[in-house]
């Protein structure tokens, strides 16, 4: 005698759960995100920074190179106190 069939006749229950989440997959609309890293926002500002600061140095090479510059002493002696005590 020959039994064939023997169970639940080649259905498998884990096949159509995996095909009806495919299919709720399929019926969602995709779309594109975009999210710009807190690092990636900090270095835009550092370059806009950068730009300012040429612009500054731009202006103390040319009063440097006039002879118009002028160093504040007391300034400079009061900030490097400040580092040398930590204040």
């Amino acid at each position: 005698m020959k039994i064939n069939n023997l169970g639940p006749s080649g259905i498998n229950p884990y096949k159509n759960q995996m095909k009806q989440q495919q299919g709720a997959k399929a019926n969602q609309a995709k779309s594109d995100q975009v999210e710009i890293s807190s690092k990636a926002k900090e270095l835009q500002e550092r370059s806009q920074f950068a730009e300012a600061r040429q612009e500054k140095i731009a202006k103390l090479k040319v009063s440097v190179e006039n002879g118009t510059y002028q160093v504040d002493s007391k300034a400079v002696a009061n900030k490097m106190i400040d580092y040398y005590f930590n204040k």
